[in-house]
């Protein structure tokens, strides 16, 4: 039998040891006899042991190779558990889940350390899953939930927002982790949206603008937007007062369907405008 070593640092292993906090999360994540289910980072198992007597597939994938190793010996012989041994920012997702007819759910522990990263390339991937039910560090958490005009608002607010409903459903103390984390973890939900929750023209440009915007947080959106080079001082300045926006405003201060006026707009500049 595997032997399994101390949680690595390195990794940003803290595994999840409550049990009450485990069976909360399976209940937010809903599983159905029918479901076909991807765990990310599962660890030790613990929240496989009991996903698996709910779905009628579990892939799991472990980038631990110690780890890997012992979860393909605890569920040796299971034909519904596949254990991929690899990493889930190189994985090809759309090879290893697009032979499913129905959308996957998503359950995950997230490793801190690259906790931003995954949720980008799940949010590349969205049109594979159904639902995401994920553990993040509680800081990245109210950053996914954040309103306007606040410190948390930002860019992973914006860009998540725009294709999914993302709800905090509770808040995980470190007392629940084996070692325990300097920090609280949050637990979300989310839903992907069929279409994005506002049009914004040329999503490229969208994604320009709201990380141009917020790139230096101090400075006003027309510096912020300035760099960009999305459109000339002159023209820019113009697009502002069309959509109303003040470019002594931070951005910060800017709604969603602020941020999309302004994106449709240098969308359709950006297609007719040479430089």
């Amino acid at each position: 039998m595997t032997t399994l070593r101390r949680p690595l640092k390195s990794l940003g292993q803290n595994f999840l040891v409550d049990g009450n906090i485990i069976a909360k999360i399976i209940r937010t994540a809903e599983p159905d006899p029918e479901d076909s289910i991807l765990e990310i980072g599962p660890g030790r198992g613990a929240l496989s042991d009991l996903l698996v007597q709910n779905a009628r597939r579990l892939t799991l994938v472990e980038f631990d190779h110690a780890l890997a190793a012992a979860l393909k010996e605890r569920y040796a012989g299971n034909d519904l558990v596949t254990v991929i041994d690899g990493d889930i920012l190189e994985l090809d997702l759309a090879e290893v889940l697009g032979k499913e007819q129905s959308a996957w759910k998503v359950v995950a522990n997230l490793p801190y350390n690259i906790s931003t990263p995954i949720l980008f390339r799940l949010l590349e991937m969205r049109g594979l899953f159904s639902r995401l039910v994920l553990m993040l560090q509680r800081e990245v958490g109210e950053r996914l939930v954040a309103s306007p005009d606040c410190a948390d608002y930002g860019v992973t607010t914006l860009l998540l927002g725009l294709w999914f409903d993302i709800r905090r459903e509770f808040i995980v103390p470190p007392t629940c982790f084996h070692p325990r984390p300097k920090v609280d973890s949050a637990v979300l939900s989310f839903v992907p949206l069929h279409r994005p929750r506002v049009e914004v023209g040329d999503e490229a440009v969208f994604r320009k603008v709201v990380k141009g915007a917020f790139a230096m947080r101090r400075k006003t959106l027309s510096n912020c937007l300035k760099a960009t080079e999305l459109a000339s001082v002159e023209d820019l300045r113009e697009i502002l007062q069309q959509c109303g926006i003040d470019g002594k405003r931070r951005g910060e201060t800017l709604s969603m369907e602020e941020f999309a006026s302004l994106s449709r707009s240098l969308s359709k500049f950006s297609s007719t405008a040479e430089f």
